[in-house]
């Protein structure tokens, strides 16, 4: 095999075994880190401070039990906007624009011979790259320098929250040649907080209501989030 396959090789294998560190921590994944590990220090794509990195993440993985892993999770990545691995979450959020930008996704993963599974999201980050490492190195690259603005930004908000899950973004920021240096991002509600029920009954009382004595509809709505001072309204820039 020439040194260029050599390489392309070894960065595809890296952006794959990144993308499983970025997955659930499910039984079948903590089997398979010892595996992950390996491939990461076969390859010699990243540096070694930051292959020290993802072998502490391993390590905690591999320590943690499998409820606390998955629990810690679902907590870090499923119930708050800033660190969602959904990258059109940060970049549309829930506007009419992010079904179009799924659409146009998709066609590029066809036009690469890649289809989804049934239940996959194009945006999410661990599709993105395998995607990304079907590609040559230097395509690969340019492909994540396009989306360097999101992984820096969850990059933060992982650092923030002194997650050791910080390390992988760190990473693909250093395949990409970019710098990982932090960026504001804006203090959310979780997810979860984000909708409220307004009282269906208000202690059986009238007062308030728009018609007292006839039935009153319950109204789901969303609370705005509300950045803290001296904090931008929409976080890193988009």
């Amino acid at each position: 095999m020439s040194t260029q396959a050599l390489h392309s090789a070894a960065h595809a294998t890296t952006l794959r075994v990144l993308a499983h560190l970025l997955d659930y921590p499910d039984a079948a994944l903590r089997e398979h880190l010892p595996d992950l590990r390996a491939a990461l220090h076969g390859q010699r794509t990243l540096s070694a401070a930051r292959l020290a990195e993802l072998d502490a993440l391993i390590d905690q993985l591999l320590h943690a039990t499998g409820f606390d892993a998955e629990a810690a999770y679902v907590d870090l990545f499923d119930r708050g906007r800033g660190t969602a691995l959904h990258l059109f979450e940060h970049v549309h959020g829930d506007s009419r624009d992010r079904g179009p930008a799924m659409i146009d996704l998709l066609k590029t993963y066809e036009e690469a011979g890649l289809y989804l599974a049934s239940g996959e999201l194009p945006d999410h980050l661990t599709v993105v790259l395998e995607y990304a490492s079907t590609q040559p190195p230097l395509a690969a690259a340019d492909f994540l320098r396009e989306i360097a603005h999101i992984l820096r930004s969850i990059f933060s908000a992982l650092t923030r929250r002194e997650s050791a899950y910080a390390c992988v973004l760190a990473a693909l920021l250093d395949l990409a040649g970019e710098p990982t240096k932090l960026v504001e991002v804006a203090a959310e509600p979780l997810l979860d907080e984000t909708w409220s029920e307004p009282a269906a009954f208000g202690g059986c009382s009238s007062e308030g209501q728009r018609s007292p004595g006839e039935s009153q509809p319950v109204r789901i709505v969303r609370t705005p989030r509300q950045p803290q001072h001296g904090q931008s309204a929409h976080g890193a820039s988009t």
